[in-house]
């Protein structure tokens, strides 16, 4: 970001100061409320999925602000500044989200209904009855959840330092949004967290659509716009290659897959009010994409005609630039670079939170309560709190201290969670699939994704390509994951064979 190009008031860095200490002390009133909501005093069901009864008005902004992070803001414009129109295929990928979820929530969500599931993990259990793959299947999402959670520390960090014109290290950025999460988080469980949510969720969205009216505006109107790119960039226009294609349709499957499968996310699913209330959430998130990720798009491509030369690393803050650069020019609209800020912090947090959360009832749930099982719910609740101090302790010390290239390892979460896809997709719909070829398919396809992400990260350059045949490595450890999974089926012995599955009359 460049600082140079921010108004002289959030250079000073104490107007962004006050700002984050009266937002941050409305979230944790937001959680005081949670905690005084409680209906069961000490129940796993109650901490981690609110007592099962978001409304639509709840679940709605949560989900938004779960399949949305700090990425949106930042990330969108600037792949968009970079690669052009071919992003517009981003949109299709995050309304392929929403059609993964309506493959397999509503029937989950009836299960977990009558079965009280809490996590992914408990279906799966459920389900194939396999204590190894339910561990596996927790454990690859623990991993996938401490990557939000580090990830997106230092994203806080970093926007906290430069939002102050590097006044405040990005320890302290850290460290103080890392304590208010904490003590929201642990005071009203879901309930706190899905309620900031709904926060969060509207300025990321207000925000969205602010950001684009002013920069639109400050570039003459659409029509406008498309002239200057036109200018700025012709190469926008050329038609993507082949290879682009096939990384689109590589990219449309491992974020379809690997988002909708966020632990975080099955949770909102488990903790709906009703069926109806989960169908109508989708169908308005489905036009979500619109609102968000293009309009962020817009911003990049209007971004590319203001500073047509940046490279990589510079573009990384274009949104934060162009409107920094609109604000000195035109100063009655200096609050719009807080409203980005207010958006990419809300986003940054909603993710942290739900992350921590997740990975507090993984522990709690699927390692810890096995171990114990006559332990009452008010200690297993207990115990999940101590956990998130822990977990989030040992965030905060990696995302300050660890080292680049160790750091490269836990950018790996959708290669992980598109693996566990086979147990909950073909588990919910293959009445007499078994434990073992989920098993092996499942330990094959993680092993097939780490080799090809860790080996591109670590061996000589050229040597292990990160994209085997153009696709994620998540994506062909998915397709051998699968076809494992059908031919140990068919081929293995009948016997063993469960009767447990998703399909049911009731349904």
């Amino acid at each position: 970001m460049n600082s140079r190009l921010l108004p002289a008031a959030i250079q000073a860095g104490n107007g962004i100061w006050l700002f984050f200490v009266i937002y941050c002390a409305f979230l944790l009133g937001i959680g005081w409320l949670g905690r005084r909501a409680r209906t069961a005093e000490g129940s796993l069901s109650d901490f981690y999925l609110s007592a099962r009864s978001m409304s639509l008005w709840v679940l709605l902004p949560t989900l938004y602000a779960t399949q949305y992070s700090g990425n949106t803001l930042v990330g969108f414009a600037a792949k968009a500044y970079r690669d052009g129109f071919t992003l517009l295929v981003c949109v299709t990928f995050m309304m392929g989200v929403v059609a993964m979820y309506l493959l397999y929530a509503p029937r989950l969500f009836a299960l977990s209904r009558r079965h009280d599931f809490i996590t992914t993990a408990d279906y799966v259990h459920w389900r194939f009855g396999n204590r190894w793959l339910t561990t596996l299947v927790s454990i690859s999402g623990i991993v996938a959840m401490a990557n939000f959670i580090i990830s997106n520390l230092k994203a806080i960090g970093v926007m906290t330092e430069a939002a102050t014109a590097g006044q405040t290290p990005a320890w302290v950025g850290i460290c103080f949004f890392a304590v208010i999460i904490l003590i929201y988080e642990t005071m009203g469980g879901l309930r706190s967290v899905a309620w900031t949510d709904v926060i969060q969720g509207l300025v990321l969205f207000a925000g969205c659509i602010v950001i684009f009216i002013a920069v639109i505006l400050q570039a003459g109107g659409v029509g406008s716009m498309i002239q200057q790119i036109r200018e700025a960039a012709p190469q926008f226009w050329d038609p993507p290659s082949l290879p682009q294609q096939i990384e689109w349709f590589s990219t449309l499957l491992i974020i379809s897959v690997g988002i909708a499968l966020y632990p975080h996310a099955v949770q909102r699913i488990y903790a709906a009010r009703s069926s109806q209330a989960l169908k109508k959430a989708f169908q308005v998130m489905v036009y979500l994409p619109l609102f968000t990720t293009l309009l962020m798009l817009s911003v990049g491509w209007i971004g590319r005609t203001r500073f047509p030369f940046l490279d990589a690393s510079a573009s990384e803050s274009i949104t934060m630039d162009l409107l920094a650069a609109i604000a000195v020019e035109v100063p009655a609209i200096q609050w719009v670079v807080f409203l980005f800020l207010a958006a990419v912090f809300s986003a940054i947090m909603s993710t942290i939170d739900s992350a921590l959360l997740s990975i507090s009832s993984m522990i709690t749930q699927d390692l810890y309560r096995p171990v114990r099982p006559d332990l009452p719910e008010k200690n297993l609740t207990t115990f999940g709190k101590y956990s998130s101090f822990a977990v989030m302790a040992a965030a905060v010390l990696f995302s300050i201290f660890i080292n680049k290239s160790i750091y490269k390892i836990i950018e790996i979460k959708l290669e992980l969670l598109a693996q566990i896809a086979p147990a909950v997709l073909m588990g919910l719909y293959w009445r007499n699939l078994r434990a073992a070829p989920i098993l092996w398919g499942l330990v094959i396809g993680l092993a097939v994704s780490l080799f090809f992400v860790l080996g591109s990260m670590f061996l000589p350059d050229g040597l292990i390509p990160r994209k085997p045949l153009g696709i994620h490595a998540g994506l062909l450890g998915l397709i051998i994951n699968l076809v494992l999974v059908l031919l140990i089926q068919i081929l293995g012995r009948n016997r063993g064979a469960t009767n447990r599955s998703g399909l049911s009359t009731e349904e």
